[in-house]
């Protein structure tokens, strides 16, 4: 490798794709950051991550969901009082509903290592994953992030000292699976949207 290389570290696509061929097997894999780990198991699983700024690009990517869909003035499905303030600029009807077009929610935890959102009864009351709504939206903020679901179920632990939530699950599949995945079997996936709010 020449002086110039070295110096400004400019390399080939091919130079970089012998790196990744000659890398011995025996290596460790890089470990990413649990933040980036989280953002890439989630798309894999086939979830819409919208990252925020600040509150105000929440509200404003909240609209453009609504616009994408055509959810302007439906019925909502919402368990969370402090999410109320979203529903009711946007003339979203969220008491007496019969039949809500999508169901926005806070949770608990982001678990990195599989790409999940751990929910319990704080969140989904009594109801099972497969009576929700097909369509979810979520709002969660970076703080929430974790490794593993072992860390969630601490984390809501320490966090609800003695009167711990129920119905503790997660949602992981937001897409349809083909029914020959036997992996999948018995999961329930969701059309999810997770709004994701930095503040760390």
């Amino acid at each position: 490798m020449n002086i110039f290389k070295k110096i400004f570290g400019t390399q080939s696509e091919n130079e970089n794709q012998e790196k990744i061929d000659n890398k011995s097997q025996f290596l460790p894999d890089e470990i990413l950051p649990v933040d980036e780990l989280f953002t890439f198991k989630f798309r894999e699983n086939g979830g819409k991550f919208i990252y925020c700024v600040n509150i105000n690009e929440v509200h404003e990517n909240f609209e453009n969901i609504l616009e994408e869909n055509d959810w302007f003035e439906r019925d909502v499905c919402c368990f969370d009082s402090r999410l109320y303030n979203f529903l009711e600029e946007n003339k979203l009807n969220f008491t007496d509903i019969q039949n809500p077009s999508f169901f926005f929610t806070s949770c608990e935890n982001l678990i990195a290592d599989e790409g999940s959102i751990l929910f319990s009864s704080k969140q989904l009351k009594q109801f099972k994953i497969d009576e929700l709504p097909a369509n979810v939206v979520v709002f969660a903020s970076t703080s929430q992030i974790l490794m593993s679901k072992g860390d969630g179920l601490r984390s809501i632990k320490s966090k609800y000292d003695k009167e711990y939530p129920t119905n503790i699950t997660a949602i992981k599949y937001f897409e349809k699976t083909s029914e020959d995945d036997f992996l999948n079997y018995g999961s329930c996936h969701k059309n999810l949207y997770l709004l994701l709010l930095e503040d760390l």
